[in-house]
């Protein structure tokens, strides 16, 4: 016995040093081949693309992998025990490899003839996950083995823990701890419980077959396993253990937390970061776009449009229910739910449209009671619903885009039961509504940067991707006039100058008719002077100006503003507006003339940084800077060179920064001028003097002097536009049918829910108008009134009002008119008098103009 004893001891000794040999070549054989471990450290992880508004709210995530990368410290610790119960119990213990898994997986492997992976500790798996792949071979699974004793001479155990915890794939294209609270329930990590915890803990296993919202039953089990081990372990208590066994599964998927809807911006920064650093980097790089759009403008921009287009859909008619249910079919079935509980009418009912998606604040509803004067309705909630009278009595039949039928007297007259309409709420009340079919757009820049300050593309990303502001060219119609005014002070008209309104007939060769430019509505004024022209959008006036600035001459004039010459028609039709450009080149023109004279390039990016917020990109945008651009001059004037220390002292830019000027300060204030007297008016009302620009509604609102804009409607009012000004935004409008060819069309009703109106064509001033309104309303709210600063070389001089001649007289008839020097009038309307104003009886006597 003791030589048998002997002889097996030195048959272990040296079975066992063989071993070690063996094990030792192995390890020199594998290891040039095997990754460094060293690299974990430095390991980027693929985290998606994240775009924020300019005060960090997140408006998009792109990406394939969903990953939320967490700091040590960032995860709690009974996500870490719950990891350790179910994963690796000696995970502190073992050096990466852990011996009694090895026994237990060859005994498994003895006994069966399968290899399973039951042996491998959590920082095998991080070899695996971040290293090889994830073949079942022998040669893999002992490179796992090395490369995991490497890893952790490299790593401190909780490093390793932590880089375990931010790989893991979870399921539903979640990586990491992190993107998995997200996905699965909405929640940071740290605002998960127990139960939840151990959901995610035990998901790695099998993340497709145990998903608590593919699998509930089978999660719900693999998550009390997990509960039992941590129980087991000491890591909770009697009492958490039950608490948490006995909750129910509570997971859903969750998109990533958007916190700001603005998806056709985020979709331009989409767009931009693959074209620029490609897209394989653009999408798992961690780059974090933060754009030049707060989110409060970007708010009151999405709740202008959506209100405008929803009071549009009220003057023009309801086009009826978007589906019928049989109710007494639905109601008499004897479905269950999933607890095998038989589900209530209003579950029944809601189970219809559970998969009909919201359009923005337009949520689906059925129809299931019907009152004289009120119905009820089912959400895809189960919650049931009333919307009373006054919030549906707008509803004629819609027969057109210009007709509607009689006005209902009672509920059956608009809703039958089973349909499938559309609510909003406001306040504590529902609405009717419905799915708009029109269009709108909205651009708002900073007109002495270009930035982009609020960008709505269309009512719903969802419903349609086309973004309006940037790739729907239309036709501007009376938005345009400004620009051909600006042409004629820069060839010595003034706003005095006179053109005869009175109705045109030309013969139209090409057409084989005559031409008949009309103004609208029809009423011709006679002799008129430019400013008055402009602010009631005279057609006829507009027409007769092109005619004597020529029209080629004026196309290239206009191309000066950023608009392309081949969008621009040669014609006289041009003068109306029959060019067609995007409401981005709308906007970009006008700042123009809100600046001073300088073409912005628009931006929406301010800057990008990775992962770790380091900088990668910061714009630099030229600035529309008067004051700059004098400075440069002087400086060059003076020393042939740019001394950017010395300019930058004054007004911080250098030449290179400068936007190109365009116009001059004083054709870019005269024509403010024009766009300001289009809300204002002017004249006196008590003498029967007084008249009114085409925005004049406006002042009614927003309450300041320093706006101007202009209206613009197309023929047959297929697209209606509002572009205006302000010192701080300069803001266009655009709405209208994604169909060029269907035209607006004209209402018996006003947005005041049936009161009657006299039926009239949709315009720029009804139908784009109010979205600038209440738009800049908001966005001008804490912005004080600036005071008007006038350009040297402009002279104010009083005139005639009928003629534009100078005057003496300080009644109605006169008014005070600014001038560039060299272009006021020297003729007087009476011969003999002569001027007795001067600049400071100006300015004391037109105190109120100085806004």
């Amino acid at each position: 016995m003791l030589k048998f004893l002997k002889w097996t001891l030195i048959t272990g000794l040296i079975g066992g040093l063989l071993g070690i040999v063996s094990l030792i070549g192995l390890y020199m054989y594998l290891s040039p081949d095997l990754p460094d471990a060293k690299k974990l450290k430095e390991f980027k992880l693929q985290t998606p693309l994240k775009v924020y508004s300019q005060d960090g709210k997140l408006i998009s995530q792109y990406g394939e992998k969903k990953r939320i990368p967490l700091t040590f410290d960032e995860v709690p610790l009974q996500m870490r025990q719950a990891f350790l119960a179910i994963e690796d119990s000696r995970f502190y213990q073992h050096p990466g490899i852990d011996p009694i898994g090895i026994v237990r997986a060859a005994i498994n492997l003895a006994v069966t003839g399968k290899k399973g992976q039951g042996a491998s500790t959590i920082t095998q798996q991080v070899a695996r996950n971040y290293f090889l792949t994830r073949e079942k071979t022998y040669i893999r699974k002992i490179r796992e083995v090395f490369l995991a004793w490497n890893i952790e001479q490299e790593l401190t155990k909780d490093e390793i823990l932590l880089a375990y915890l931010n790989k893991i794939p979870l399921g539903h294209r979640s990586f990491g701890v992190g993107a998995a609270a997200q996905v699965y329930y909405g929640k940071t990590i740290d605002e998960l419980n127990l139960a939840q915890v151990a959901v995610i803990a035990g998901l790695p296993k099998a993340p497709s077959t145990l998903n608590p919202i593919r699998s509930p039953s089978r999660a719900k089990a693999r998550r009390n396993l997990v509960l039992k081990r941590m129980h087991d372990l000491k890591f909770i208590d009697d009492a958490q253990y039950q608490e948490a066994k006995n909750a129910p599964i509570t997971a859903k998927r969750h998109g990533a937390k958007i916190e700001l809807y603005a998806p056709y911006l985020g979709e331009m920064v989409r767009s931009y970061m693959v074209e620029t650093y490609g897209r394989e980097a653009a999408y798992s790089n961690g780059f974090n776009v933060y754009t030049t759009v707060p989110s409060d403008l970007q708010i009151a921009a999405q709740n202008a449009v959506a209100t405008n287009i929803l009071n549009y859909d009220l003057r023009h008619g309801y086009r009826g229910a978007e589906q019928q249910f049989n109710l007494e079919e639905v109601l008499t079935t004897t479905a269950e739910n999933t607890e095998e509980q038989p589900l209530s009418n209003e579950q029944k009912i809601s189970e219809l449209i559970k998969n009909t998606r919201d359009i923005r604040i337009l949520q689906p509803a059925v129809v299931n009671t019907i009152e004289e004067q009120a119905f009820t309705a089912v959400l895809k909630t189960g919650e049931v619903i009333t919307v009373n009278w006054d919030q549906m009595k707008w509803a004629r039949a819609f027969v057109d885009d210009s007709n509607q039928g009689a006005a209902p007297k009672t509920s059956a007259d608009i809703v039958a039961l089973g349909d499938l309409i559309r609510v909003f709420k406001r306040g504590d009340t529902w609405h009717l509504s419905q799915i708009p079919e029109v269009s709108s757009a909205l651009v708002s820049l900073d007109p002495y940067d270009g930035a982009i300050r609020a960008i709505i593309g269309g009512f719903d990303f969802n419903k349609s991707q086309f973004n309006r502001v940037t790739q729907a060219k239309r036709q501007i119609g009376s938005n345009i006039k400004p620009l051909l005014y600006s042409y004629a002070l820069e060839r010595n008209f003034t706003l005095a100058s006179i053109i005869n309104d009175v109705p045109i007939t030309q013969w139209d060769r090409s057409q084989g008719s005559a031409w008949r430019p009309k103004n609208s509505p029809p009423i011709y004024n006679g002799p008129t002077r430019l400013r008055l022209g402009l602010s009631q959008s005279k057609n006829v006036m507009s027409v007769k100006l092109i005619q004597k600035l020529g029209i080629r001459d004026s196309i290239n004039y206009m191309t000066k503003f950023g608009f392309q010459k081949d969008d621009l028609p040669i014609g006289e039709s041009l003068a109306l507006g029959s060019a067609s450009v995007t409401p981005m080149e709308a906007a970009t023109a006008y700042a123009a003339f809100a600046n001073g004279g300088f073409l912005v390039t628009p931006y929406f990016i301010e800057r990008v940084t990775d992962s770790t917020e380091a900088t990668v990109e910061v714009a630099t945008p030229k600035i529309a800077c008067e004051a700059c651009e004098n400075a440069t001059k002087l400086i060059i004037d003076e020393f042939n060179t740019v001394d950017s220390l010395a300019l930058s002292d004054q007004c911080m830019t250098d030449e290179t920064q400068l936007a190109p000027r365009v116009i001059s300060a004083q054709n870019a204030f005269l024509v403010r001028e024009m766009l300001r007297s289009v809300i204002t008016g002017g004249g006196s009302w008590a003498n029967g003097n007084g008249w009114s620009g085409t925005g004049w509604r406006i002042a009614n609102t927003i309450k300041r002097k320093d706006i101007g804009g202009k209206t613009g409607t197309t023929n047959d009012s297929k697209d209606a536009w509002f572009s205006g000004i302000s010192p701080y935004f300069v803001t266009s409008t655009w709405i209208g049918f994604d169909n060029p060819s269907r035209a607006l069309g004209r209402t018996r009703t006003n947005s005041n829910l049936g009161k009657e109106q006299i039926k009239g064509a949709e315009s720029g001033a009804k139908s784009a108008m109010p979205t600038w309104v209440d738009f800049m309303n908001f966005a001008l709210k804490d912005k004080p009134q600036q005071r008007k600063v006038i350009p040297a070389n402009i002279k104010t001089i009083r005139i005639d009002m009928a003629t534009g001649l100078l005057t003496t007289k300080t009644d109605y008839t006169s008014r005070f008119e600014y001038f560039i020097d060299g272009t006021e009038p020297t003729t007087f309307i009476d011969s003999t008098q002569s001027p007795t104003a001067t600049k400071d009886t100006v300015e004391e006597q037109f105190e109120d103009d100085i806004f």
